[in-house]
């Protein structure tokens, strides 16, 4: 069975700053057509960020949302036309004060692909230096460091809500030498 669905229309329901939205018509793989509510986003970038004293920075953010704070690594939206990496070594920066050119993919991820197409790329940073942050005027948030035994028991405790910083703390713990 072919698993796509062909565009018949599209409507575009919202412009915004950060997301747009639009209905599809499609016609599905038995032939029938249906209507999809799509949320298209630039995509994001999101930072492991290792200290030279294995503490992990991490950041708390109130989420509008959700409507109550949750812990994450450094993230943010890509500018139009940015390169991931790029992005990655500035989001760190502007909202933690740490710059580092030493970036390694940990993976991409789709956080809702049943309604939007946002891709958000996953990088540890080590070798951090002292910078400046930067935060937009409307972004507010408390920087914290996590040692990794703290970060062992917040995943195993369940604390941690956010779907990227489960994935990079859970990188972190497969693959981090616990000796050193």
């Amino acid at each position: 069975m072919k698993l796509s669905e062909d565009t018949i229309s599209k409507e575009v329901i919202y412009k915004g700053k950060i997301i747009n939205l639009e209905k599809h018509k499609v016609k599905l793989p038995n032939g029938e057509t249906s209507e999809r509510e799509i949320v298209l986003h630039n995509g994001a970038v999101s930072i492991l960020a290792l200290t030279p004293n294995n503490e992990v920075i991490v950041v708390e953010q109130f989420r509008k949302a959700l409507e109550h704070t949750l812990i994450e690594i450094p993230a943010g939206k890509l500018e139009v036309g940015e390169k991931r990496e790029s992005a990655a070594i500035r989001e760190l920066e502007e909202e933690t004060g740490y710059y580092t050119e030493d970036l390694t993919l940990i993976g991409e991820v789709y956080g809702c692909p049943g309604f939007a197409n946002e891709k958000i790329s996953i990088y540890f940073a080590n070798n951090l230096k002292e910078g400046k942050a930067d935060l937009d005027e409307d972004e507010f948030l408390n920087i914290k460091k996590l040692s990794i035994d703290e970060v062992k028991r917040r995943v195993s405790s369940g604390h941690i809500e956010d779907a990227k910083t489960l994935i990079a703390f859970q990188y972190l713990l497969l693959n981090y030498n616990h000796s050193k």
